[in-house]
Parts: C-alpha cells; sequence; structure tokens
C-alpha cells in the first residue's frame, strides 16, 4: 500500500524534531563539560573574528556582545549603599595599642616634618598628621625603625577624613621594619602617567606585622604590594576596613591589583571595599587581591570585591580574590622554586560581584579552604592544576564550580548556577535577591540554608551565623549598612607642604 504524503511529511517532521532535540542536548553536554561561560567565550569570538571579513567581523561583534549580555545581564548604574565595611568615619580603637598610646605623640604639620618624624620614630610613638592635605613628590617615604611588640608605630590622622596625603611618587611609604601601623588616612595617587604611581605602601623585607586600618586609598595600581627581599619576607600582616579603589581606568601594562601579595605569609585581610581595578594595556588581566609566591596561611574574610562599580563594561579580565594569581617568576617566590603558589590560605565570607572572569581563581594553590561565599556576575570558582587542591562548601555561586587541568576540587554542599542556563539569560540565584544588579541584596524570600550543626561563625556583615546558616557570605545584607555619620569626607581645610 503506498504511504500517503500526509504521513511522509509527518515523518520528516518528527525526524526533523528528534533531530533538533538531539542537536540542543548534546549542544547542552558540550557546554557543560567544555565549562567555558559566556563572558568568556564572547570576547574570544569577537577577537578570533578581527581581521576577516567584513560580515565575519560583523557576526563576530554580534556574537560577544549578545554572549555577555546573556551572562551578565543588564549592567545598571547605581549608587554604593552606605556599608558598614571598608573605612569609616568613625575612628577604631588600635589593635596595637588598645586605645592606649604608650610612647609620644608627635604632631607633624608639613611634608618635611612627616619624613622627619618617621624617620626618627621610636618604639610605641604616634605620628600624627595635623588637618590638611600634604603632596609628596620626589621620593619614597623611607619607613626603617622597628617598632616593638605591645608597641607599634603608629602613623595616623586623629580623625578620619581630615587628612589626605597625596602622592606624586611611585611607592609612597616604604616599610621595611616590624610593627607599624597606619590608620584613618585618606591617600591618593595624583601622578600624570599611571605607570608612575604603582603602590601606596610597598611593605618588604623585614616589616612583619605590619597594620593598616580604616584609610580609603585611591589611584594606584597596587595599592598595597608586599614581597621579601633577599631571605626576609614581611609575614604576619593585617590589611582591614580600607576603601581600595580606582577613578580610572589605569593606564599600564604593569601589574593592577589593589592588594598585591608575593612570598609573605600569615596576613589577614579583612573587612575592605575593594572596587574598580581596569588595567587597559597589555594583558589586561587584574585581580582585587591575591597571594601567590609560596607564601601560606594567608586569610582573605569578610571583603567585599566589586571588580567593576564605576567602570563597567571595558575590555579585559577582572578577577576578585585568588590564591596563585597569575603565577610567579622562580626568583621571586619564597622557596624560589614556587611548586604551589599558595599553600593553606581560606577565602570565608566574602561577597565578591561585577566579575568579567572568576569571582575566586586558584592557581596551583593547596589545602585551600573556600567557605560561605557570595559570588554575583561571575564566571564561578575555579581550581586550576594538578597541585591545587580546595574544600569548597557553603558558598552561593552565581556561576559554577569547576577544575581545570586535573585541579582538585572537593565541592560539596554550595549552591551553584548552571552553564546552559547562563547561555540562556538565566539566572535564578540572582533572582533570590531584590535587585543583584544594584548590589539591592535583601532576600526576595527566605534564603537556602544548610543543614543544622553546621559550624557558624561570622557572616560578611560581622554577625554571628545561627546554627543552620544561609548559604553565602551573609544572613542579612541590612546589618552591613552604616549610619550617615560614618560616611568618611575628604578634607577641605589647607594644603600643607
Amino acid at each position: 500500500m503506498p504511504v500517503t504524503p500526509f504521513i511522509t511529511r509527518k515523518r520528516i517532521l518528527w525526524a526533523v524534531a528528534m533531530s533538533l532535540l538531539v542537536l540542543v542536548s548534546a549542544l547542552a553536554l558540550l557546554l557543560e563539560r567544555m565549562e567555558i561561560a559566556p563572558r568568556s567565550l564572547g570576547p574570544y569570538v569577537e577577537r578570533r573574528a578581527q581581521g576577516h571579513n567584513p560580515l565575519i567581523e560583523r557576526f563576530g561583534s554580534w556574537a560577544g556582545s549578545t554572549l555577555l549580555a546573556l551572562d551578565r545581564g543588564e549592567q545598571l548604574p547605581f549608587a554604593l549603599p552606605l556599608l558598614a565595611l571598608g573605612a569609616q568615619g568613625v575612628s577604631p580603637a588600635s589593635i596595637a595599642t588598645g586605645g592606649v598610646e604608650t610612647g609620644q605623640v608627635v604632631l607633624v604639620d608639613s611634608v618635611a616634618a612627616a619624613r622627619a618624624a618617621i624617620l626618627a620614630a621610636r618604639p610605641g610613638d604616634v605620628v600624627t598628621f595635623l588637618p590638611g592635605s600634604y603632596y609628596f613628590d620626589s621620593r619614597s617615604i623611607q619607613v626603617s625603625q622597628p617598632g616593638s611588640p605591645g608597641k607599634p608605630i603608629t602613623v595616623r590622622a586623629q580623625q578620619p577624613g581630615t587628612v589626605l596625603l597625596l602622592f606624586a611618587v611611585t611607592e609612597g611609604f616604604k616599610v621595611s621594619k616590624p610593627y607599624w601601623v597606619f590608620e584613618n588616612l585618606t591617600i591618593k595617587g595624583v601622578c600624570k602617567e599611571h605607570a608612575n604611581c604603582e603602590h601606596a605602601f610597598h611593605v618588604v623585607s623585614a616589616a612583619s606585622h605590619f597594620i593598616a586600618r580604616n584609610n580609603v586609598i585611591t589611584d594606584f595600581n597596587a595599592h598595597f604590594k608586599i614581597n621579601g627581599e633577599g631571605e626576609h619576607y614581611p609575614d604576619h600582616g593585617v590589611i582591614e576596613d580600607n576603601t581600595l579603589s580606582n577613578a580610572s581606568v589605569r593606564q599600564t601594562s604593569n601589574p593592577v591589583t589593589p592588594i598585591d601579595l608575593v612570598g609573605a605569609s600569615h596576613w589577614t585581610i579583612r573587612g575592605n571595599l575593594i572596587s574598580d581595578f581596569v588595567k587597559a594595556d597589555g594583558n589586561r588581566v587584574s585581580y582585587g587581591a591575591f597571594a601567590k609566591g609560596a607564601g601560606s596561611g594567608n586569610r582573605f574574610e569578610r571583603n567585599i570585591v566589586l571588580c567593576e562599580h564605576r567602570l563597567r563594561g571595558l575590555p579585559g579580565q577582572r578577577v576578585g580574590l585568588s590564591f596563585g594569581g597569575g603565577g610567579t617568576g622562580a626568583a621571586f617566590c619564597r622557596d624560589r622554586r614556587c611548586i604551589t603558589e599558595h599553600d593553606g590560605g581560606s577565602m570565608e565570607s566574602n561577597l565578591i560581584a561585577f566579575c568579567s572572569d572568576d569571582g575566586i581563581y586558584l592557581n596551583r594553590a593547596s589545602a585551600a579552604r573556600i567557605t560561605h561565599n557570595t559570588l554575583i556576575d561571575t564566571a564561578g570558582i575555579t581550581v586550576r592544576f594538578a597541585v591545587s587542591s580546595a574544600d569548597i562548601a557553603g558558598n552561593l555561586v552565581d556561576g559554577v564550580i569547576r577544575s581545570r587541568d586535573d585541579g582538585v576540587a572537593r565541592a560539596a554542599d554550595n549552591v551553584t548556577g548552571s552553564m546552559v542556563r547562563s547561555y540562556l539569560g538565566l539566572h535564578p540565584l540572582r533572582e533570590m535577591y531584590r535587585q543583584a544588579a544594584t548590589l539591592d541584596l535583601a532576600w526576595r524570600s527566605t534564603p537556602p540554608r544548610r543543614a543544622a550543626g553546621t559550624s557558624p561563625g561570622i557572616d560578611l556583615c560581622g554577625s554571628g551565623r545561627p546554627g543552620q546558616p544561609a548559604y553565602g557570605a551573609f544572613e542579612d545584607f541590612s546589618t552591613c549598612m552604616t549610619n550617615p555619620e560614618s560616611v568618611h569626607i575628604l578634607p577641605t581645610v589647607i594644603k600643607r607642604q
């Protein structure tokens, strides 16, 4: 009996539908297995299309922008809420001295007086800038006298927001001796060429037990640079409650990383607000903060890292936090080998958002602990190379957790996104918040919670976690807010030479 045209068409349509289903399923499986985020694939496609005929270039441009839009969503301008993290307008009690002066208070009212007082300082001294703005050029401020345990040497403004230090030098403070504290200062790089404003602080050699607290620092390539000299490394430092940012794209091929830690160990990076670290030249890869160079035991906890806030949608790759960074030359490694870039570090209760690349990147980092972090609008968490290993738990990741090049990611009990969904422009984790794109992170409904009995600890906002904590960095983001009186205000008083 001959087949009717109707039955033939029905079979053809069925075959086409099944073929499309198989193709879509295969493509979805391929995307999941390749683990290449749209935000990474888009720029790659656009670059590969350049230099071809106009039709291919137009397609590459369209494909690149479409993939970015699907992955990153609408990039909305927004003002930062009043955050209780980063520098505040209220002076904190000194960690080192408990708020009690242990030496003489040296008041300085000029650049020359400041340089002299710092050079002559003795354990327990408190070098205090009088209100005003101070312009430093020609050479670094040498910090070469040691403090001592219980009697650190302090350099400060008595009240935050009353002292502005303008640095037109490659390195501002070069700290080479132990037990120094810097607090309540506002520091701004003012070099005509960005390559000439490298660091506000260069902490080197024997400068252990360094503390920087409650400072506002803007417009440097690496606001803090920490590294060894010879056989000495500045261990056991603290960088806490600082606001680090840049007002514009850094026009340099030099490393752009607000906290650039190489070889030193047992540092605590806590409570900082880090944003807008965009590198225009060279490889265009920049980081909010990293520890590398064969150091160990460094901790990133309770920081807010916004790869892009005011500076958005620009070329290049921005990574939030990293152990290992982009790697270290053997000559600069603590063990002169860098078999691993970092050992035994932890990242806990950090909020990382708006990154064109990974939120957390582990490069040759062993025995890392990645716990209770929130990642929004990032490619996720990557553990790379066979010597890398990480225990990853309790995180809320708008992105994926993946291993590359045989890295060991022991991921358990996390809430993550999906690679396939990101290619479809679907981001359910962002929908958990009232408006994630503008950092309005109030929960829309009850947040996802871990099982009872999980070790609670302290969340991003400094609150104790309940016995059944929410996934991610915070329980209630409103407790990360502060009152207007705590906002830092730049000084508008007399300029002091």
